[in-house]
């Protein structure tokens, strides 16, 4: 049986130019993509504006209140990795700010997902460390209680194992299970391909009740068309 709390220093991770591919096409679209599932909730908020993210999950358990094991976490993290942070029970405090994201972004760290807070706002947005949170506050935090680093944690609702992609932009944050990862590029791809498509039609003036073939859903839900408001619905009854 292993220890109860533990630092895992290996992990699978996916391929680069995969993790680049989920990238570029955002958050909403891979949700889309992969059946609607992966996304972690709005709770979860950027700390900056206009920036797309994607990065294997190097994962975090913490005791609310506590950041020991985000500085154990950093020892076994890699270029491109996503920091993914949760607590053993509900925490707002500032878990994260300027002095680990420094650490992190000295082995490579892109970025921080974390269901607790942050702070040092400010900095982190100076030097470009990218950060989803919970919360910020201004209220700090002790080194002293053990957790886990790269165990299976919950973000949101939404199961993370270590090496799962973190796909996050202004839209939120999702999930994509490692083992999936290829195939939700391929299927992000093909969605943009066809959204794009769906935009020249649109442009060209085109409604989207008829593009979409959705006036004959509108029948059968019972909704009509009718040239002025009904009298009963006026003010004045006329």
């Amino acid at each position: 049986m292993p220890d109860r709390h533990v630092v895992v220093r290996n992990i699978d991770r996916p391929a680069p130019d995969v993790v680049a591919r989920l990238a570029e096409a955002g958050a909403s679209t891979v949700h889309e993509a992969i059946g609607r599932r992966g996304f972690a909730g709005t709770d979860l908020r950027p700390n900056q504006r206009n920036v797309r993210m994607a990065g294997p999950a190097v994962t975090v358990s913490s005791p609310p209140g506590d950041n020991l094991m985000i500085h154990a976490a950093v020892e076994v993290c890699r270029p491109g990795d996503v920091l993914v942070v949760t607590t053993t029970s509900p925490s707002t405090d500032g878990m994260f700010g300027e002095l680990l994201a420094t650490s992190l972004a000295a082995r490579g760290v892109i970025g921080l997902v974390t269901a607790a807070g942050v702070r040092d706002t400010v900095e982190l947005r100076e030097m470009g460390f990218h950060v989803w949170a919970r919360a910020v506050s201004a209220q700090g935090t002790v080194k002293a209680s053990p957790g886990s680093v790269n165990v299976p944690v919950t973000l949101g609702g939404v199961s993370v194992r270590p090496g799962d992609v973190v796909v996050a932009d202004d839209d939120g944050v999702v999930v994509v299970p490692r083992a999936e990862a290829e195939e939700a590029a391929e299927l992000a791809e093909k969605r943009i391909a066809k959204e794009a498509a769906n935009r020249e039609i649109l442009r060209s003036g085109t409604l989207g009740v008829d593009h979409y073939g959705l006036r004959a859903r509108l029948a059968e839900l019972g909704v009509t068309y009718q040239d002025c408001l009904p009298p009963s619905w006026t003010h004045d009854g006329r």
